[in-house]
């Protein structure tokens, strides 16, 4: 399997830029103390990145797994589209390996690009038709991302109007610590408003004395311009 790892990080170094493998280690904050702490990057943008998954989505789950091992940034993104890819055709036991799969390596999907290109169609996707226990399960994780995962996996239940679990998810990580889960949160809510927009301005309405300012502004992105200066007053 070695040899599978080797061939997907040669194949996307051909795709690499120096000025991406320059700037990404800021952009993603790899530096000490970061979120993204000691992550390596090969410089590939994320379109580059997508054409190798494609190219090789027929490999095996095991296969996947040991890309998600690898210390480059890019190979382990190229394994998780490589899921995406796989769960959008695949059966029910498919589906529900590529599940299994994906909960069982969260600890390797550590920065929020990985997260958030993923877990909708593998993670909510799967769980849209079945309970959302493991998403709260998720949500009281120590683990950022498996905080993120819990909150952006919601993404596919909005797009079938369906809001209960974005708002109960926001209401048990309102007080999170990092601006990361902030934005999140304040995208998913944003996004559930554009299903119901009076249940979001109420819901704002009355959190909005408790919410982060981040997570506020990016919820209320898509209201008039008076109505977010009116929201955004400190209560």
């Amino acid at each position: 399997m070695e040899q599978v790892t080797q061939m997907i990080t040669d194949a996307l170094r051909e795709l690499s830029s120096a000025e991406k493998r320059r700037v990404f280690p800021r952009f993603f904050k790899t530096g000490k103390g970061e979120y993204g702490e000691g992550d390596r990057f090969l410089g590939v943008v994320v379109p580059n990145v997508r054409i190798i998954a494609r190219q090789h989505k027929e490999l095996s789950l095991e296969n996947i797994r040991e890309l998600m091992q690898s210390e480059w940034h890019e190979v382990r993104l190229c394994a998780l589209l490589m899921m995406v890819e796989k769960a959008k055709r695949a059966d029910e036991p498919a589906r529900k390996a590529l599940f299994d799969l994906y909960l069982s390596v969260t600890e390797h999907i550590n920065n929020w690009d990985l997260v958030d290109l993923s877990c909708r169609f593998v993670v909510g996707e799967y769980l849209l038709d079945k309970s959302r226990e493991v998403l709260y399960r998720l949500a009281a994780s120590p683990l950022l991302w498996d905080n993120r995962i819990a909150i952006v996996s919601t993404y596919a239940f909005i797009r079938r109007g369906q809001l209960e679990d974005t708002y109960a998810l926001s209401d048990l990580m309102m007080r999170h610590p990092h601006d990361l889960m902030h934005k999140a949160i304040g995208w998913m809510l944003r996004e559930a408003g554009k299903r119901d927009s009076q249940r979001l301005y109420d819901y704002v309405m009355a959190h909005r004395g408790e919410m982060p300012r981040t997570m506020l502004r990016y919820a209320i992105e898509k209201f008039s311009p008076e109505e977010r200066a009116m929201l955004m007053i400190r209560v």
